[in-house]
């Protein structure tokens, strides 16, 4: 890989993904306490919305940029040329084991954040310092497993499926997409993979807030599963869907650092990955 390419790939990814995180954490707030056990206004409602962003404000640059660090590295590790039929097998690829690094990342700091989430009246370091007491460092990993089973198949569908839009785009109009026509791309890959995969995000939030020692805490995602469906039915399921559409922020935010930064226009290379 080339050093100018990787380091467009870490600011950009970085830049994108704080700035998106940030402006938009009171809509995941919103979607943290629809997923809640405990409901939606006994979570806290509508009430200190930007409770636990210290912890998103820490993990979202460093989680961005492993991501589309990683993506880039693995994409050009696998070399596939950009007319090839395993392009779309390739971007699945390099976007899982994108999803792996980054959890390493992310799952601590998503941890302490939905905790603050639902109990907006505890200071996010107090949540940390109680985790570490509690339950130690395996605590800050609750839930490691269902976060990766949830974004390694919204990965699957997501990348695929906005790459072949913009190549189809861009053959179309014979150039490669502008920021905006990437953003719409996004919008509609994003929202579908968002539906597809909603019920593993309840899952991922139910074991990362349910209390130490429950059996839900055991990190059983057929066993979260469960109870939701067995206390809520299947609209207790659907707490993600409406949060599809951040990833059209995400997109459009990471092709309009990206291209300062001088990334390569070229079709193989030309448009960094974001996460939603």
């Amino acid at each position: 890989m080339d050093r100018p390419g990787f380091t467009a790939s870490l600011v950009a990814g970085g830049v994108a993904g704080v700035s998106v995180d940030l402006i938009l954490f009171p809509l995941d707030t919103i979607k943290t306490r629809l997923q809640s056990p405990q409901g939606f206004y006994k979570a806290g409602g509508f009430y200190g919305v930007y409770a636990g962003v210290p912890s998103t404000a820490i993990g979202s640059f460093p989680n961005a940029a492993a991501f589309f660090v990683t993506y880039e590295y693995v994409k050009w590790i696998l070399h596939t040329d950009s007319s090839s039929y395993l392009m779309p097998v390739t971007h699945m690829l390099a976007a899982s084991v994108g999803e792996v690094v980054a959890c390493l990342i992310r799952v601590p700091s998503e941890v302490v954040k939905q905790r603050a989430q639902v109990s907006a009246s505890s200071g996010t370091f107090h949540i940390f310092s109680n985790i570490l007491c509690q339950e130690g460092i395996q605590g800050l990993y609750r839930g490691y497993k269902s976060t990766v089973l949830r974004e390694i198949p919204f990965s699957l569908v997501q990348f695929p499926l906005w790459e072949s839009l913009k190549a189809l785009w861009s053959w179309r109009q014979d150039h490669v997409v502008d920021s905006w026509q990437s953003a719409v791309c996004g919008a509609f890959a994003g929202g579908f993979a968002a539906a597809v995969t909603t019920p593993l995000d309840v899952a991922k939030t139910r074991i990362m807030l349910a209390k130490a020692g429950s059996s839900t805490a055991s990190g059983n995602v057929l066993s979260a599963l469960h109870a939701v469906w067995r206390t809520q039915g299947l609209s207790g399921t659907a707490g993600r869907r409406q949060m599809g559409s951040l990833f059209i922020r995400r997109c459009s935010a990471l092709e309009l650092v990206a291209r300062p930064l001088c990334v390569s226009p070229a079709p193989s290379r030309a448009h960094r990955r974001c996460r939603a």
